[in-house]
């Protein structure tokens, strides 16, 4: 059954999973030479991007309303019953492929990596992973129904984001103080949850042959080029050179703000003394305006984007019983990418669009590879897929202003730009905090599974990384601060990629004030290369240098601080 690229993307749902089955099988049987390992790539790769897609379609329809039994249950059945029997096909074909020799130009990254996925395989896991993603829409569920009543109005936790922002101390603590209240009530039911995930992943691990779920995840992530201590060394190096600088801007906020102790609810608002940003009314007007800043940036970008809405692959407003957060899944067998957001209409929504925009054009640039494990999303070193998402937040800056027909005036793109710096400053101590938190509960297992270890282990993160946020009297609000993280729980491992990130992201940044259609040019030179090429080269190849040291953070520090003065000078 080979299958056309021209079919319209709905008929996912008619699929027969049985025919996509019988593909894989009549190639298990072909025979493999010179001549024909091209055609037999190029089938296999035809035949993944439907069994992917069909995956990341399912996934998708429990995201987008997590009380949807009917989605909900064709996804678990789907892991239970389908994924078992692709994954199974996809290792006899790495291993057919592997064993014969043979291979095509641009195979040979990912090649390494399909050796890394056939030594990690194992049978009895996947029966472990279809009720790992049970737990993980469970867990779904609970955090996309905190809601709390404010102003007459049910609200989500995202949409009480927006309370942060208001220059009335009193109602940003007030909105604050009722949302943790709600949060806190599922304190136990997570600590549940984390307590099913805990055995589940070291019998993973240890089904695999390995000696923890942290070497697994090394594994499973394709982290050939640095290591555990590389990121501890990291941590390190963010709390020496970052902290003091969040410190700094701590301080200048409390002077301000004219308060002696800062708290939560103290962080984001603007110190401006202005009305928050309040830069859209719907999301239609968020698309819309998202747009013109993307094609006032590169036009071929704008066409991605446009494309995109006429398809109907954005679903950006907040609702009840929608999940939580902001992603980019790939449609990779219709060769699109669909976003996923909340937006609430505050700037946050804006980078988060921007974000979910560079991981989107990444995807329409990769996909003009010919094969599935070149472009896929598990070919790419995720670190640099965030290079991706991180640096559009840069470059598309420039132009959130109206006389492009986006956002603001020039004096509040400049307040934007300062609430983004200042932002990033203060991810890295929070970034450093999660991925501290992970290498520390899976090291140490009898602790890492009881959940008021955890719970003590995350006060110590704080302090140590976040020491100008005053907690005294919300002690048990921030301990808990590791249950609202959805990394920890769904995605283990998976957060140091943002730090590394938006290291490589303020290099193309700085590349791109002094030569901006040379960085822009340099950017997507290297979301083309797809999973072809090494972590340390595609961050050369973007005009960056995969670093974990504080003299490369430092530069970066000190372009953001030198940037964040020159802004609020005019303030």
């Amino acid at each position: 059954m080979m299958v056309s690229n021209h079919e319209n993307k709905d008929d996912w749902r008619t699929w027969d999973f049985s025919a996509l089955m019988a593909v894989y099988s009549d190639l298990e049987n072909e025979a493999l030479n010179t001549g024909t390992v091209p055609g037999w790539l190029e089938a296999w790769s035809r035949v993944a991007e439907r069994c992917d897609e069909l995956y990341n379609r399912l996934y998708v329809a429990t995201t987008v309303d997590t009380s949807d039994q009917k989605a909900q249950e064709a996804f678990e059945g789907f892991m239970q019953h389908k994924y078992p029997l692709w994954q199974s096909a996809e290792q006899r074909l790495k291993q057919k492929f592997l064993k014969s020799g043979l291979s095509v130009k641009g195979m040979e990254i990912p090649m390494r990596n399909m050796r890394a996925e056939a030594d990690l395989f194992r049978e009895a896991n996947l029966e472990l992973f279809a009720l790992e993603e049970k737990i993980n829409s469970a867990h779904d569920q609970v955090m996309g129904s905190q809601t709390v009543e404010w102003q007459g109005q049910e609200r989500t936790a995202r949409q009480m984001e927006a309370v942060l922002l208001e220059t009335a101390r009193e109602q940003r603590r007030a909105g604050w103080e009722k949302l943790a209240r709600r949060q806190l009530r599922d304190r136990e039911i997570i600590n549940r949850q984390w307590g099913e995930y805990y055995p589940l992943r070291e019998k993973i691990a240890a089904n695999a042959g390995l000696a923890d779920y942290r070497a697994y995840t090394w594994k499973q992530s394709k982290r050939f080029d640095y290591t555990p201590e590389d990121c501890k060394a990291f941590h390190q190096a963010i709390e020496t050179v970052v902290v003091p600088a969040v410190t700094r801007l701590a301080e200048r906020r409390k002077k301000v703000l004219g308060v002696k102790r800062l708290r939560y609810y103290d962080l984001l608002v603007d110190l401006s003394a202005k009305d928050p940003l309040r830069p859209f009314q719907n999301a239609r007007e968020l698309t819309d305006k998202v747009l013109a800043t993307f094609s006032a940036l590169d036009p071929v970008l704008g066409g991605y984007f446009r494309l995109m809405d006429r398809e109907g692959l954005l679903d950006l407003d907040n609702r009840v019983n929608k999940a939580y957060g902001a992603y980019c899944a790939d449609f990779t067998y219709v060769r699109r990418p669909f976003i996923f957001a909340n937006a609430v209409g505050i700037h946050d929504d804006v980078q988060s669009l921007l974000h979910e925009g560079g991981h989107a054009f990444h995807c329409f640039e990769r996909f003009r590879l010919p094969y599935f494990h070149q472009f896929s999303e598990t070919s790419l070193p995720m670190e640099f897929a965030e290079v991706a998402s991180m640096s559009m937040e840069f470059l598309a800056a420039p132009y959130l202003e109206s006389r492009y027909g986006s956002f603001y005036s020039s004096a509040d793109a400049a307040r934007a730009l300062a609430e983004n710096l200042e932002t990033a400053l203060q991810f890295w101590p929070f970034m450093s905090m999660v991925d501290e938190f992970q290498h520390w509960a899976y090291e140490n297992p009898r602790q890492g599974a009881d959940p008021a270890a955890c719970d003590a282990q995350w006060a110590r993160l704080e302090a140590r990384f976040r020491p100008h946020i005053d907690w005294s009297g919300y002690e048990d609000v921030m301990m808990t601060g590791w249950q609202r993280k959805d990394h920890i729980h769904q995605s283990p491992f998976y957060y140091i990629e943002y730090g590394l990130a938006l290291l490589g992201a303020a290099q193309v940044w700085r590349n791109s004030l002094s030569d901006p259609a040379g960085a822009l040019a340099g950017y997507r030179a290297a979301l083309s290369l797809g999973g072809t090429a090494s972590l340390p080269d595609l961050f050369k190849a973007a005009g960056a240098r995969l670093a974990f040291n504080a003299a490369t953070l430092r530069q970066a520090v000190d372009l953001m601080e030198s940037r964040l003065r020159e802004i609020e000078a005019d303030y």
